[in-house]
């Protein structure tokens, strides 16, 4: 078991050196023309050496097997019932296949990215009124691994009608270096979607995060690619409404998504930093209407009568 946690450990140390000594910039540039190359004897030993490095690496349940280019491996979508979506109205799920990195309430605006590693609303989010909503909140992490399923879907019934896309760096976002860069997820190209549920105390808010050999974050309702090659407008303004376990867009790699969400909000019992939690289940669930009426009505503590 030692010799095992030595191992992983020197690992991670050289993940963290090979992704985040390097270009980072031209080294994700480099990555965004090779997977696109559409050669399938080329994609076939693109993805063998892939699975060198991520034995986890299921296409079991895609709907093909075989993929023109490394880059519609990654975006692979999935065949008809493989994920089921809670249909609770009072939950909401998580968007993606994911690993829980974080989870907690947010202390005033403060976060966690790592123990020890806060970062806050206001370096995250760039607008005021958005960020204030989840003053107070919950927040949790979701990590999607290279080898996971890479698309997002939306967590709850909602409207969206501004995204706002703010272009950085392309830290990796692995577990040593959270651990290790400070505020990093402020410091990479991301996009903010506030996910309005028609309910003023009830909404989330969803943070796609681009990492080093991602930086394309690609949302359907919009014509550009949100990339480094993107020119604005930061806040794009649209009008998009979506059904819970609607397909929002997708990564061309693996990457980040943090969920934010209003003070009402409490975590699933099973929902804990480290677990792994598939598209569809259930992670926050939110008062129901009978509850929120069962809770107005118990009786209140009566105040002190002095004479």
């Amino acid at each position: 078991m030692t010799n095992l946690v030595h191992t992983l450990s020197r690992n991670a140390q050289l993940n963290f050196l090979l992704t985040n000594r390097i270009p980072r910039r031209l080294a994700t540039q480099f990555m965004g023309w090779l997977s696109s190359i559409e050669d399938p004897r080329l994609t076939r030993v693109l993805i063998r050496i892939w699975q060198m490095f991520a034995d986890d690496l299921d296409l079991s349940e895609a709907p093909q097997q075989e993929y023109a280019s490394l880059q519609a491996c990654f975006t692979r979508s999935l065949r008809p019932g493989a994920r089921t979506v809670d249909p609770r109205a009072d939950m909401v799920v998580s968007p993606c296949d994911a690993i829980v990195g974080e989870c907690g309430d947010i202390v005033g605006t403060t976060v966690f990215q790592a123990k020890g590693f806060p970062y806050y609303l206001e370096d995250l989010i760039p607008d005021r009124d958005i960020r204030e909503r989840y003053r107070n909140g919950k927040y949790i992490t979701l990590r999607l691994k290279s080898s996971m399923y890479h698309r997002f879907h939306a967590p709850l019934d909602c409207r969206v009608q501004q995204v706002t896309y703010i272009s950085g760096d392309t830290w990796n976002v692995n577990p040593i270096a959270l651990q290790r860069i400070e505020k990093l997820y402020c410091k990479n190209e991301r996009a903010v979607m506030n996910l309005d549920s028609g309910h003023p105390q009830h909404s989330v808010c969803l943070v796609a995060v681009a990492a080093i050999l991602v930086a394309s974050i690609r949302l359907h309702w919009l014509e550009s690619l949100l990339d480094m090659h993107y020119k604005g407008p930061q806040r794009i303004s649209c009008d998009e409404t979506f059904g819970k376990g609607d397909e929002l867009g997708y990564f061309r790699h693996g990457s980040t998504i943090i969920l934010f969400a209003t003070p009402e909000y409490s975590f699933c019992d099973d929902i804990r930093t480290g677990e792994r939690v598939r598209m569809g289940q259930a992670i926050l669930s939110a008062p129901t209407a009978a509850n929120a009426v069962e809770d107005s009505l118990e009786p209140q503590p009566m105040n002190e009568v002095t004479t």
